[in-house]
């Protein structure tokens, strides 16, 4: 859900927003998404800047808050207000920088975007439906980064 009453959302070219995640301002406190970036199912992203080329986790809270990086996935992360981290992954109560950005992480949020984007190419416009309920749009960066996911 992306609610910008209160001020403006802006969400940079070929980022994207998964189900369930939440987008919201407030007064003076805009949301702004950079490009390339992936915000996890479920996430909430408050009146915050976040960097290009970054992976939001799920079930992650942000607020207020400026990061060139990746908010981890299996950890919690709740970033305070007016906080800024390098690159790198965040994680914690509250949130801090636990780790640099190896080659696994850093191939995780390269692929994270593309295949949204692939996903929207391959979905958009409507297309006929499937014959078989169990048939789906199969990509073939998704299976790189499962596999990414599952050996973190």
């Amino acid at each position: 859900m992306l609610r910008g009453d209160l001020d403006s959302i802006v969400v940079g070219r070929d980022s994207n927003v998964q189900d369930n995640a939440v987008v919201h301002v407030d007064r003076g406190l805009p949301a702004l998404i950079g490009r390339r970036v992936t915000v996890g199912h479920a996430a909430v992203v408050h009146g915050c800047s976040i960097g290009d080329d970054c992976l939001v986790g799920m079930n992650r809270r942000s607020t207020v808050a400026r990061w060139s990086a990746r908010i981890g996935r299996r950890e919690r992360a709740v970033v305070r207000e007016n906080a800024s981290f390098p690159r790198g992954l965040i994680a914690g109560v509250p949130a801090k920088t636990i780790r640099s950005v190896d080659e696994t992480l850093r191939r995780r949020i390269e692929l994270s975007w593309p295949i949204y984007r692939e996903l929207a190419k391959a979905s958009l416009p409507a297309r006929p439906r499937l014959k078989r309920s169990f048939e789906a749009v199969s990509l073939d960066l998704s299976a790189e980064f499962t596999r990414l996911v599952r050996e973190e």
